[in-house]
């Protein structure tokens, strides 16, 4: 009898923790009765992959195996690559050139190529596939549930807003470096006696700056779930700087944060799920504080610098013990699941939750 396939892929954007969490599900399943099949950029190699086309199979699939995944812990990001893409919501301009004229409509200018999905999952021979993503990716593991397919999940996400579970692969680390870098810019903003503005990662969750600011401890904090008032924001930089011996300021903020009465800050075209880019919002703040009251500030944008790099020892330690989860799960049969953290035990909750309600 020959070893049962399974789909292995990361979705969404990379974090720390990533690399551990494939070596721990391999580990844990390869050379078992299982062949762990590794799916390049995210939900994006259901639909790119062409069988007929020399050399596609390798650009979108990789074979995983205790060799390959050795040392992949060591570093940060996925060696299967990301992506965003969502099958179910394809703007149609990004629709791959050989399923053109396939899929149904799906609104606002989208296409639905689950049935296509479908039929690459079978070709591939997969009876189960296991998505490590944010809630994005894992929608559309909701949706794979739903047509049948055999689904195990694990939430990763720097945000921590996957509903369903406590902790999510990624967060830990990005507040490490945010605490780190903080402590960095101090410097800067006390040698030219400034306001330091840090701007941070985490879209429509404060929780990145909540956290950070509670280690770090800037003077203030604004998170994305409460209006702030630009003039009392202000006033009171001010009067913090007057009374740090150092004569500056230190303030973090959100990415998603607004002013009262205003809109969260956005540019840019939509991804291949429908979202702006939020961010800006710091310098908005830079500008009336400056303008409102002559002082000085320095503006940093933490961005892409909370998710890069090793992950640090407890993202480790749950990536690695989520992958372990998971591999029972499919070893058991036990389908439909996500692997979480609740009340600080390790468990897991049906898939369906992912999308049930807003953490």
């Amino acid at each position: 009898m020959g070893k049962k396939r399974i789909g292995l892929l990361t979705g969404g954007g990379d974090v720390p923790g990533l690399n551990s969490v494939i070596k721990s599900v391999v580990w844990n399943l390869a050379g078992e009765d299982f062949e762990v099949v590794g799916l390049r950029r995210g939900w994006a190699a259901l639909l790119h992959l062409q069988p007929e086309i020399p050399g596609e199979q390798a650009r979108w699939t990789m074979p995983l195996d205790r060799a390959n995944t050795r040392t992949i812990d060591r570093t940060g990001g996925t060696i299967l690559h990301s992506s965003r893409i969502n099958p179910a919501i394809v703007p149609a301009d990004r629709v791959p050139f050989h399923l053109k004229g396939k899929g149904v409509p799906s609104g606002e200018g989208r296409v639905d190529l689950t049935a296509e999905a479908l039929r690459a999952i079978e070709h591939l021979g997969l009876e189960t596939i296991i998505a490590v993503g944010g809630d994005g990716t894992l929608q559309f593991a909701v949706r794979l549930q739903e047509e049948g397919v055999p689904i195990v999940a694990i939430p990763k996400t720097m945000d921590n807003d996957v509903h369903g579970t406590d902790y999510c692969i990624g967060f830990s680390t990005a507040i490490t470096r945010s605490v780190h870098f903080i402590s960095d810019l101090r410097t800067a903003a006390g040698s030219s006696e400034r306001i330091l503005i840090v701007e941070l990662f985490g879209r429509y969750s404060g929780e990145t700056c909540l956290l950070t600011s509670y280690v770090a401890s800037p003077d203030r904090a604004i998170i994305a779930e409460v209006p702030f008032d630009p003039e009392r924001l202000c006033r009171m930089l001010l009067q913090d700087k007057t009374s740090n011996p150092s004569n500056y300021a230190v303030v973090a903020i959100s990415e998603g944060a607004q002013m009262i009465g205003g809109q969260t800050f956005e540019t840019g075209l939509p991804d291949d799920v429908g979202r702006r880019k939020l961010g800006g919002i710091g310098i908005l703040l830079k500008e009336y504080i400056e303008r409102s009251s002559g002082e000085r500030t320095i503006y940093q944008q933490l961005g892409y610098l909370m998710r890069s790099g090793a992950p640090d020892s407890l993202d480790q330690i749950v990536a690695t013990t989520f992958g372990t989860l998971a591999a029972d799960l499919v070893r058991s049969g036990n389908f439909g699941q996500m692997v979480s953290i609740l009340g600080g035990l390790y468990s897991f909750v049906p898939i369906g939750t992912v999308t049930a309600g807003r953490k």
